[in-house]
């Protein structure tokens, strides 16, 4: 990052350079008998349009190499940090509104570095340099060019103020775009069993339009800025020109001095206009910066050790529950449940549909944490196990199947490096799929 800074810097800095060989130019070589300085003056500015040139490529290179590293850092860290968060978490965050954080915001928030490095870098080089020419040629004439300036600042205000929320309010709803999307594609035997499709169409449809609104606001306001920029700029022009073309009339200021500040002034246009339109896109990335922090700042409940102090001795362990309390945030599930699942031994839990046992299955297996009473696992309260350990006792066979979109093979050994084809081989045929799996490709 801090090349690619350096890199702006310097191709910024090549616009002052060239604004200030404009007075030599019309001056000393333009002038009687200065065609021997010709070569000097002219080679000067071939030789700053090339490093321009050279520098323009190397420093987006690297901006584009920070960017997309920093981006996909990001990326990796906070789905790392969100696979450690309890289960209520994801009781709270939908999987879209995750995946549009996990991806959308760190997209948008990867500007950051582009608007840094490219705004301060080069542009705001470009404007120190380009004013120091101009103050160095007419300090009035400065000063009368940014007449106007002030005029900006209130309007600046506001709309910086305007944008966050329509950037808070887009990704919000790119979060809803990827949920409803989400439940349409692994719902899709029940949308068509059920003649759904109108009505899944409608309900995204509502979202599309309230993101399409809310961009097309959100251009609106990031083009009012640059505007106002042109408007004063052009009061800034008029007033040096009314100014400075009475004292070269007269003969006090020379052609070559007029031309160098007007360039000084005219090259200021286009860094004035981005950074003023830096300002809108950094309260987009901004927010969803915010919103990637937020998750960044949510923590585990639980105060579960990295090294379990106590581990249940080798076997099937017993399964005991002591007064045991979990309660949702919308109704109470457990009161006080105490039971035994004997070591060895198979225990069925019935009950009606809330009575609590998927809840018991999410407290026996670290899902989530119980807020009052003991479990012991083979004698070893759970709270004296890490929460690798503790998963490493269980076997659990779900009546929701999750497929990832990876071969059959990393769909059964999930992950594990242990696993020789031989009792992979043992599984199939366990599971008696082996006559369609050896079909296979």
């Amino acid at each position: 990052m801090v090349a690619a800074f350096l890199v702006m810097m310097v191709e910024g800095a090549t616009l002052g350079l060239l604004s200030y060989m404009l007075e030599p130019l019309f001056d000393r070589v333009f002038a009687p008998g200065g065609s021997g300085a010709l070569i000097w003056v002219g080679g000067a500015i071939l030789a700053l349009f090339l490093v321009r040139a050279l520098t323009s490529i190397i420093g987006r290179w690297l901006l584009a190499r920070v960017n997309q590293r920093a981006a996909g850092a990001m990326q990796v860290d906070l789905l790392r940090h969100l696979l450690t968060l309890d289960a209520s978490f994801y009781q709270e965050y939908s999987p879209g509104t995750l995946i549009e954080r996990v991806q959308g915001d760190t997209a948008a928030a990867q500007g950051a570095s582009l608007l840094v490095i490219g705004g301060v870098g080069r542009d705001l080089v470009s404007l120190i340099g380009l004013f120091v020419v101009a103050v160095s040629i007419d300090p009035l004439w400065t000063v009368a060019a940014l007449i106007g300036a002030p005029l900006l600042l209130l309007p600046a205000y506001f709309l910086r103020r305007y944008l966050r929320r329509k950037a808070i309010l887009t990704r919000e709803q790119a979060g809803l775009r990827v949920t409803r999307m989400d439940e349409i594609f692994h719902g899709i035997q029940q949308v068509k069993l059920n003649r759904m499709e109108d009505y899944q169409t409608g309900r995204f449809q509502r979202i599309i339009q309230t993101i399409v609104r809310a961009e097309e606001k959100t251009a609106l306001a990031r083009a009012a800025m640059p505007a106002l920029v042109d408007v004063i700029t052009g009061i800034g022009f008029f007033a040096v020109l009314m100014l400075g073309g009475s004292e070269v009339a007269a003969g006090t200021r020379t052609t070559g001095e007029f031309m160098s500040f007007f360039t000084a002034m005219a090259l200021t246009f286009q860094p004035i206009r981005r950074l003023s339109d830096l300002a809108g896109q950094w309260q987009v990335a901004e927010a969803s910066l915010e919103r990637v922090f937020t998750l960044f700042d949510i923590q585990p409940s639980g105060t579960r050790p990295k090294v379990s102090r106590a581990r249940p001795a080798p076997g099937a362990p017993e399964i005991r529950f002591e007064a045991v309390n979990f309660t949702y945030p919308d109704r109470p599930v457990l009161d006080g449940l105490s039971f035994v699942a004997e070591a060895g031994k198979v225990t069925a839990l019935v009950g009606s549909s809330g009575a609590g046992k998927s809840t018991v299955f999410q407290l026996i297996s670290a899902l989530i944490e119980p807020q009052a009473g003991r479990i012991l696992i083979g004698g070893v309260d759970v709270q004296d196990l890490s929460l690798s350990d503790q998963r490493a006792l269980l076997a659990s066979v779900s009546q929701d199947a999750a497929l990832f979109d990876e071969t059959l093979r990393e769909n059964l050994i999930l992950g594990r490096t242990d696993r020789d084809a031989d009792r992979l081989a043992r599984a199939l045929r366990d599971a008696e799929v082996s006559g369609f799996v050896d079909a296979m490709p």
